[in-house]
């Protein structure tokens, strides 16, 4: 009997096709891992980069517009709307109560919106139709019991908007000739459901608005709100994005206050810059990898 068996040639021939193989192969398996990396890297820096945009843009398209300011590092501010250096570190807003506006499913919304005078006295102003009651708790909600109706201001629609009569100098307002938040209480009379705006800002029972231009339509605000990056690694190049909250500039106040609240928006992040445009607001946020090194994402968004 012959018994059959692979020759010399084909040995060799086999031996050489199984080197090719392992050459070409590992280095396509490598380059197939390496792609995957890569992508998810990617994947994950377009999806973290769209959140904090997004996050930002949230709550900036309900600012008031003319309030907007770039904070630099050494605490002073310039409208942003004539900022052009682009190194500041820190947008700030005051921001409209568009939850307040909303209301909820099954009522109208909780601020009217509209300034008219007292019936009863026509040196006060009221605001008809403003749920204060309703306001206060949503308020207290949001700002988790740290501040209420009592600490929110009217910017009236129309009015001079001077960038340094927002409060942001850190001195609270107390003229409402020259203000441009005011300040703002809610009425001691028991079942009146209107809004009274005291003549210094404070609580007492002055509550006369004499000598002071007034428009008919304000927009209502609890809160400013600023963002920037903190805990920033000069090793890795990069830091914490956050957004602060809760703070009144009208009452002489600044999100770097012990009572100011904050959430981190994303980690790792090595760029926070921001411009204007007119009265459009262009945010950039770029987003570093732990798996990569020097690799990072940006994502830009446009605010109107």
């Amino acid at each position: 009997m012959r018994k059959s068996a692979f020759t010399l040639l084909e040995l060799i021939f086999v031996i050489v096709i199984m080197g090719i193989l392992s050459k070409f192969g590992v280095e396509f398996l490598t380059q197939a891992y390496n792609n995957f990396i890569f992508s998810s890297v990617n994947n994950a820096l377009q999806a973290n980069g769209a959140a904090a945009v997004e996050t930002i843009a949230s709550r900036l398209q309900y600012r008031i517009k003319d309030s907007v300011i770039a904070r630099e590092s050494d605490f002073s501010f310039s409208a942003l709307a004539g900022y052009t250096a682009g190194t500041a570190p820190i947008l700030e807003w005051v921001g409209g109560d568009i939850d307040g506006l909303r209301g909820n499913s099954s009522t109208l919304p909780h601020w009217s919106g509209i300034i008219d005078l007292n019936p009863s006295s026509a040196t006060t102003l009221v605001s008809p139709g403003t749920d204060t009651g309703a306001l206060n708790t949503l308020i207290s909600a949001l700002s988790s019991s740290g501040s209420g109706i009592n600490d929110a201001a009217l910017y009236f629609v129309g009015s001079d908007s001077d960038i340094n009569n927002y409060g942001w100098s850190g001195t609270a307002l107390t003229d409402h000739n020259t203000s441009v938040m005011h300040p703002i209480r809610r009425s001691t009379v028991v079942g009146e459901e209107n809004l009274f705006i005291p003549t210094r800002g404070d609580t007492g029972a002055d509550n006369t608005f004499t000598d002071t231009n007034v428009y008919e339509y304000y927009q209502l605000a609890w809160s400013a709100y600023a963002v920037g990056i903190s805990d920033y690694d000069a090793t890795t190049k990069t830091g914490t994005l956050m957004l602060y909250y809760d703070y009144q500039p009208w009452k002489g106040e600044r999100y770097n206050t012990n009572t100011t609240k904050s959430i981190k928006i994303m980690d790792n992040v090595s760029t926070f810059r921001f411009k204007a445009v007119g009265a459009i607001v262009k945010i950039q946020v770029c987003v570093n990898s732990d798996l990569v090194e020097d690799y990072s994402l940006c994502k830009e968004k446009t605010i109107f």
